[in-house]
């Protein structure tokens, strides 16, 4: 079949998108990708087999996106360039990523075609924890009850819909009075060459042979619990005096004020974001990696897709109560869960995790195995590739 993907954004890069569409092509599949471009791209390219279509974008339709459910100028702009491109190239099936274009989609598929809706995360409440979000104009501009409408509309109009984690699609199925059928989990897992690969590049840190080193891959964000894991170094500082936190993502003043606030500016080690292809190294550069994450509806059906990265490279993992995130840690024996928010708990796992090398190498190797024999994208994808047969 020729797929035609549609991704609202520059490509590359984008992992979910290119995992999902590398895996059709080996099944014999085209994959053709729709996505944006803001100049200086070539408009038609193959990139590692996916026929790559760029549209012309702008800062205007950018900005016009956050408003697509409230003022529908996303929706109409976007519409043209799609039917454009399902014409041009004679798409068998519309595979829509994620849902701010999936309007535009819908409406430009006056074939009719079979559509497959790919919810990379639960949209409608992250955005709740958006910063525009917290600010009146913002508020009023924007309804999060109407993005939730309309992903359930999106829902009950599509042929499938792929969703990332098993608690995702009984949130799903439940709230759009929808079949469980329709819907194929297909989560964020790491491919093979992750922890395979062993020459990656040298990072500007590198931990000494006393320190006992904490590590937190990804968005720094305050839904992301760090803040839980400063006031518990800021506990601990005398019973851990070798203790380092090194946080590799992107900084910010509230962040800077947090690490000043508790007294932690020799212990934080924030190295701004980094190229995902150090990523190994700073893993292999730690004792326990963390996943601190705040519970609502969005984190506990979703994956920190950093949590498998860790788990692969054998290091044990501190997780916080999240639903998913506990559950397949607890399930697998790889680390220990947290209460959210909970500096006490927090701190006395921990300390658990500091006391027992044992412990920490039993949880290692458990995290380890289970991905590298079960969850890699290999495996994974799985349903992906059945789906595709069924609708073939």
């Amino acid at each position: 079949m020729r797929v035609g993907m549609i991704l609202d954004n520059v490509y590359p890069p984008d992992p979910r998108v290119e995992n999902e569409a590398l895996e059709l092509i080996k099944e014999g599949h085209e994959v053709f990708l729709f996505c944006l471009t803001y100049g200086g791209e070539v408009e038609k390219e193959v990139v590692k087999g996916i026929q790559v279509r760029r549209y012309k974008t702008n800062t205007f339709e950018y900005k016009m996106s956050a408003l697509v459910y409230t003022i529908p100028v996303y929706t109409f702009l976007m519409k043209r360039k799609i039917r454009d491109f399902i014409d041009k190239n004679t798409i068998d099936v519309v595979h829509i990523h994620d849902m701010r274009i999936a309007q535009a989609a819908f409406d430009a598929n006056h074939k009719n075609l079979p559509t497959v809706l790919d919810l990379h995360e639960n949209r409608p409440e992250i955005m709740r924890f958006y910063p525009h979000m917290q600010k009146l104009r913002g508020k009023l501009l924007i309804s999060i009850d109407k993005w939730i409408k309309k992903e359930e509309e999106f829902a009950r109009k599509a042929t499938n819909i792929i969703v990332v984690t098993e608690e995702a699609k009984k949130e799903l199925a439940n709230r759009a009075n929808i079949s469980p059928d329709k819907l194929v989990v297909v989560p964020n897992t790491v491919r093979q060459a992750f922890f395979n690969e062993k020459d990656t590049p040298a990072i500007p840190y590198k931990k000494s042979k006393n320190k006992f080193v904490l590590l937190y891959l990804g968005d720094t964000g305050e839904r992301r619990g760090l803040d839980t894991v400063f006031e518990s170094m800021a506990k601990l500082k005398h019973e851990i005096q070798n203790l380092v936190f090194v946080v590799v993502g992107k900084s910010s003043k509230r962040l800077e004020d947090k690490v000043s606030e508790f007294g932690l500016n020799e212990e934080v080690k924030v190295m701004g974001w980094q190229n995902d292809t150090t990523f190994p190294e700073w893993i292999r550069n730690s004792d326990v990696c963390l996943s601190p994450l705040h519970r609502n509806i969005h984190h506990d059906t979703t994956y920190a897709n950093k949590i498998f990265q860790y788990m692969s490279l054998g290091k044990p993992v501190l997780v916080s109560d999240a639903t998913a995130q506990e559950e397949v840690v607890v399930r697998v024996n790889s680390g220990l869960v947290h209460e959210a928010k909970n500096v006490e708990d927090f701190s006395q796992k921990l300390l658990r995790l500091y006391e027992n090398k044992k412990l920490r190498e039993e949880l290692g190797k458990n995290g380890s195995e289970f991905v590298r024999n079960e969850f890699t994208w290999d495996k994974t994808s799985k349903d992906l590739k059945e789906l595709y047969k069924r609708l073939a």
